[in-house]
């Protein structure tokens, strides 16, 4: 256990605001009994009293994380796991010698179903499974090759018949293309394809941003067919796109950068029926910036060992590409600590622009980047960052009123990620610390 947990990283596990909230009205110390952390582990629990006769059992492995209650909820984790965290958080939780023996119990026997998966997925593979690995492998090749030879006769069509129809349809044309793509098992490709449903439906101005996605689809599969003779980091580049990406374990297999890695922003977007959370973290030393993304099911826990406002000096690993920016960490050197004050890599809006038009030099697919900036916030139609004599727009529809508060009106450093549609602020940094705004939690 790297240490406490911070009230943000409480906050950053629950499911949704109203658990947060009922887990607040939790925190009152006369419904808790039993409690502790340690006992040998990265283990809390506690037994909070509830309407019944026998109080709720709440365990939580404070590593992974993972939570066990044994109250009806289907939230995880519940109101009591959150209640219980923030009371640890608080320093009301005191450190034990030995678990709680319902607390050990089920530490043993998760323990048990841990080493049994480990043991599955570490076991050597067999000739025969290798040999079904690779048929797999070719025959999704195959797949995905279809796959980008049906859109491209129909990126064709639409530059043929002119794109006035697709303003028209709605979005059911891209989603017949992108389904299209799923079955090919090119999920990059499909997420590419919905994306341009979206912009056909975006208002005034939306031909000139479609017909802008539209060629860098073109662009896309058009380099799907020429692989082989792509250097070998824009090739990376390309997979990635079409979503074949390398597994974590190749990822972790190569070269780590050790840096202390400030977290400058987050971002939660929900994506089918999964929740997936990007962090954005910045290298103190080296200044390069990195992407760490989780997913999990719609209700579920996300990660919340990187939160913003902190920094950690860790190996990261990141996928290959022309423009690496994803990365795994592989190993920590430090406990999670406290940013002290702004990030080191804030930077006036005109640098902060020529390093972004370096990286779309590199993925001219990029389509989100993270920038750290001096700028003030002003209120508009749309809302715009503003600094240096440069003056941005966000995103249509998105008005950080908490953030401007925040800021006073004032320049401070304004955590943004930028996207093709425009920026996002995601927080601000104040005498008092950090604040983060609505659209971290999309």
């Amino acid at each position: 256990m790297d240490g406490t947990w911070t009230s943000a990283q409480v906050e950053a596990v629950a499911p949704d605001a109203k658990s947060l909230a009922a887990a607040r009205k939790q925190v009152a110390g006369t419904k808790w009994s039993n409690d502790g952390f340690g006992g040998g582990s990265a283990l809390l629990w506690g037994e909070c009293a509830g309407s019944g006769k026998k109080p709720y059992q709440v365990c939580i492995d404070l590593d992974e994380p993972a939570y066990k209650c044994s109250c009806p909820s289907r939230k995880f984790p519940c109101k009591h796991a959150l209640a219980l965290l923030l009371r640890w958080s608080e320093g009301s939780v005191a450190e034990q010698a030995e678990a709680a023996q319902f607390a050990d119990e089920w530490r043993t026997a998760r323990a048990g179903r841990v080493a049994k998966k480990e043991a599955r997925e570490n076991a050597p593979q067999t000739e025969a499974q290798k040999a079904a690995a690779r048929r797999r492998a070719d025959e999704r090749a195959e797949r995905v090759a279809q796959g980008v030879a049906d859109l491209t006769r129909w990126l064709d069509d639409q530059a043929a018949g002119g794109i006035a129809a697709l303003g028209r349809s709605g979005y059911r044309a891209f989603d017949d293309v992108a389904a299209r793509l799923v079955d090919a098992q090119a999920p990059g490709l499909a997420a590419a394809v919905r994306r341009c449903g979206s912009v056909a439906a975006s208002g005034s101005g939306w031909e000139e941003r479609l017909l802008a996605e539209l060629g860098l689809l073109r662009l896309l599969v058009s380099a799907a067919g020429k692989l082989d003779e792509l250097p070998g980091p824009l090739a990376d580049t390309v997979r990635s796109r079409l979503g074949l990406a390398p597994s974590s374990d190749d990822v972790l297999a190569g070269t780590p950068v050790r840096d202390t890695w400030e977290v400058v922003g987050l971002r939660d977007t929900a994506e089918d029926r999964l929740t997936a959370r990007a962090v954005w973290l910045r290298g103190r030393d080296t200044g390069r910036p990195a992407l760490v993304l989780s997913f999990a099911a719609a209700g579920a826990a996300l990660p919340v060992d990187l939160v913003p406002g902190t920094a950690v000096d860790a190996d990261l690993c990141f996928y290959p590409g022309a423009l690496p920016l994803r990365a795994l960490a592989r190993e920590r050197h430090s406990p999670v600590m406290p940013l002290a004050g702004a990030p080191s890599s804030v930077m006036s809006l005109p640098d902060a622009f020529d390093e972004l038009a370096g990286a779309l030099g590199s993925d001219p697919w990029l389509d989100r980047y993270p920038l750290v900036v001096h700028g003030t916030l002003r209120a508009g139609s749309p809302w715009r960052l503003e600094g240096a004599g440069v003056s941005v727009p966000f995103v249509r529809d998105v008005r950080p009123w908490e953030l401007l508060a925040a800021g006073g009106g004032a320049e401070c450093p304004v955590v943004v990620e930028w996207t093709p549609q425009g920026l996002i602020p995601l927080a601000v940094h104040t005498a008092d610390g950090m604040v983060t705004g609505a659209e971290a939690r999309a």
